[in-house]
């Protein structure tokens, strides 16, 4: 989800480089929700925000958005835009929870690419960049970003168009306008919401997100909406939400904004050699790819890092050049895979601030093209889960009399203290991380009966 919470954005080719508040990823209702209930795509899951404040008196509210009319007014939006849509307005205390929340459970990365990239996200991913073929060709064609990257960010946000996120946006932004911190943010991005209702681009009873007001197909905030949303199917609206091509589309105005080029790969997992100084390594200390190479870093084949073209074709890495400025992310850590990245790599971190997320939409777009698994194996005796595996520790959990909610392969607040209460059952030691360990622990409880 494009969003960036500094008053005055940073910006990168124009564009303004993600979330850069609390943990990048508190905002979203996509890849976190995916990854672990309630958080929110990035190494760090969401926390179960605290109680809320106590409710506002409805006066309170309503003092608040007469305050606002007037700036809301010399933002472009019309007095009678303003009236029509906040006239039955009543603010959401519970996102105010969010803004403070503290992380209480971390996902470890294995745990959250398990998640993001399964086989079934893959087999929907190829299955929407055959059916969308056509308009992907023409989204490449208009922006030169090829269709697994687009399709890939699309899968990770919304889960290809399942999970939007349920909370109003009007009645989300217009409380986080009036309440809490961060009240500037917010209401420029409340004024802007009102704006996309005011020219007609999505309906007001279908413009729901996440807390902080991502939405659509890809989860914009209003005001990247207002700057790189493109109208792609031409019926005159920038439709994110009921558009396919309006939102593909738009995803790759952003990420060529960012900087993304198609002549780059991403970057590429690699090897390393036994004693490499790991002091050197992290997105930002960039060297040209021939220094790696002299270094002995090759890639995850034992190939040579740089290559020529044409021994490539075809590959999603073909195009690396001697010169290319890339750097080495070690994102578990020196035992765990190591991957060179390029700028390209830096536009998928531009749409969240995490390596993390950027990691998952890169793996994401190799899988779809064609790719397998990592090539080394994450440091760790017990893997992450695919959703699928997810859902069947769910399933063993309310067979086991455990009430969970929602069978949906998120990984959420019930769900961990479920798993905990049923481990400690079989005298296991749980913070309730869902992992393969505890769905084999299940599964033999369940057989056991």
């Amino acid at each position: 989800m494009p969003i960036d919470l500094h008053p005055q954005p940073r910006h990168r080719a124009g564009v303004a480089t993600g979330l850069r508040f609390a943990i990048a990823l508190l905002a979203t209702a996509s890849a976190g929700a995916l990854a672990q209930g309630t958080a929110t795509s990035g190494a760090p899951a969401g926390p179960t925000p605290p109680a809320a404040a106590a409710e506002p008196r409805p006066a309170d509210f309503a003092a608040c958005l007469a305050r606002l009319r007037p700036d809301a007014l010399a933002k472009g939006v019309s007095g009678e835009a303003f009236d029509r849509h906040t006239a039955a307005l009543a603010p959401d205390m519970a996102v105010l929870g969010f803004l403070d929340a503290q992380p209480e459970f971390v996902t470890p990365i294995w745990d959250y690419l398990a998640a993001l990239v399964d086989d079934e996200r893959v087999a929907d991913g190829r299955a929407m960049l055959a059916q969308w073929a056509e308009v992907l060709a023409k989204v490449q064609a208009e922006y030169d970003v090829d269709p697994a990257t687009v399709v890939a960010v699309w899968g990770v946000e919304s889960d290809f168009g399942r999970r939007f996120g349920k909370r109003p946006l009007l009645e989300s932004l217009s409380t986080l306008s009036c309440y809490g911190r961060r009240q500037s943010f917010f209401r420029g991005e409340f004024f802007t919401t009102l704006k996309i209702l005011q020219e007609g681009h999505v309906a007001a009873d279908k413009l729901n997100g996440s807390w902080a007001g991502a939405f659509g197909h890809t989860q914009f905030m209003p005001s990247t909406f207002m700057r790189l949303a493109v109208d792609f199917d031409g019926d005159g609206r920038r439709d994110l939400v009921d558009s396919v091509p309006d939102a593909l589309a738009s995803t790759a105005n952003f990420l060529k904004r960012a900087g993304w080029r198609s002549a780059l790969p991403w970057g590429f997992e690699v090897k390393l050699p036994a004693g490499f100084d790991a002091s050197a390594v992290g997105r930002r200390s960039k060297q040209p790819a021939s220094v790696w190479a002299s270094r002995g870093v090759k890639r995850a084949d034992g190939s040579p890092l740089v290559q020529p073209r044409e021994a490539n074709a075809g590959r999603g890495d073909a195009a690396l050049g001697a010169d290319t400025p890339s750097a080495i992310l070690l994102p578990a850590g020196p035992q765990g895979p190591a991957f060179l990245v390029t700028r390209n790599f830096d536009a998928l971190y531009s749409y969240n601030a995490a390596e993390s997320y950027a990691l998952a939409i890169a793996h994401l777009s190799d899988r779809l093209r064609g790719g397998g698994p990592f090539a080394a194996a994450w440091p760790t005796d017990d893997p992450g889960l695919s959703r699928a595996e997810r859902r069947e520790l769910q399933t063993l959990l309310v067979k086991l009399g455990h009430d969970i909610g929602e069978i949906d392969g998120a990984i959420g607040a019930r769900t961990r203290e479920a798993l905990k209460a049923e481990l400690a059952k079989r005298g296991i030691e749980s913070d309730g991380r869902a992992g393969r360990k505890a769905l084999e622990a299940l599964r033999q409880t369940a057989h056991a009966r």
